[in-house]
């Protein structure tokens, strides 16, 4: 516990690469926080040099950041774990280094997991791309597995997680660096939590999320090595039509964005699975070159959405 009575302290895990103007501005907002227990911030650089620059020690306020080298596998999944196990707070939370958390998060997380109830805790958030701001706020319901299987549900995005340690190391467990790429490595987080206790909600949208500048979105061979991946690891997606069509559509879209011959037959298994999935639709005007694939990804992105 920290000096301020029942506060937990809280470690924030920030995994960065490259950013060094919006890792500051992602630093600045979690000790920033109004929260009158003791946050330590830790920065993990993955594939490049920590900055010493950015250590804060503790000047009375509560306030330290420290920063170190991913010194587990190399990706982002790697990157959360040896955030996760430099800290000993009683509380691990997430943000991304292009994202910033806005006031109250903290507290009003704290406060809910304080009064008991599910080990983890996530809030909305408001999405900027390209100018345009769109709100997303998840509900208790959008997060029980079947729906967060069906839906990916990105409202509930990880730099909005507040968990608890016990929990995190004992039952959930830490993030999979073994899926391909790191790709996804918060969703496949999001599965198991959901099944080891699931979440309570925050119903306000406290994180800003800046999208379109993941190194993930274009990575298209990473992204359908990642989906297999999930596929043949989480029975959730094979036991649900609906899950399972959303996971090949988003695989036959990335095998279109490819230029691979498979997408269509990808696309029509999509469509066997649940004619209702979008994606395998989207996939097939690609793979025809009836739209590119950059231009779907742009439209989807400027509604709040992914594909």
């Amino acid at each position: 516990m920290s000096r301020h009575v029942r506060l937990p302290d809280v470690d924030v895990v920030i995994a960065t690469h490259d950013r060094p103007v919006l890792v500051r501005e992602a630093i600045a907002a979690v000790v920033g926080q109004e929260y009158a227990g003791r946050i330590r911030c830790i920065v993990v650089f993955d594939r490049s040099s920590p900055d010493p620059a950015l250590v804060r020690a503790d000047s009375g306020d509560g306030r330290v950041v420290d920063v170190i080298a991913n010194h587990r596998s190399p990706g982002l999944a790697g990157a959360r774990n040896s955030g996760v196990l430099e800290g000993d707070g009683e509380l691990v939370a997430f943000c991304d280094d292009d994202d910033v958390w806005l006031p109250g998060k903290l507290v009003r997380q704290v406060r809910a997991l304080l009064d008991g109830g599910p080990p983890t805790c996530v809030t909305g958030i408001e999405v900027d791309y390209a100018g345009a701001t769109t709100v997303r706020v998840p509900s208790v319901a959008d997060l029980e597995l079947r729906n967060l299987a069906r839906r990916r549900v990105m409202e509930a995005h990880p730099s909005t997680v507040l968990v608890r340690r016990d929990d995190l190391i004992a039952s959930i467990g830490l993030v999979d660096e073994e899926i391909p790429g790191s790709y996804g490595e918060d969703f496949d987080w999001m599965i198991r939590a959901a099944g080891a206790g699931g979440f309570q909600v925050v119903p306000a949208p406290l994180v800003r999320v800046r999208w379109g500048g993941s190194q993930f979105s274009r990575q298209w061979a990473t992204i359908v090595a990642a989906i297999d991946y999930g596929l043949a690891k989480h029975p959730v997606f094979r036991e649900d039509r609906r899950a399972l069509a959303r996971l090949l559509g988003r695989k036959a879209f990335a095998l279109a964005a490819l230029g691979d011959r498979d997408a269509l037959r990808c696309a029509a298994r999509t469509l066997c699975t649940s004619p209702s999935e979008p994606r395998a639709y989207l996939a097939g005007l690609v793979a025809l070159r009836l739209v590119s694939a950059e231009r779907l990804l742009d439209l989807a992105h400027r509604r709040g959405h992914g594909i």
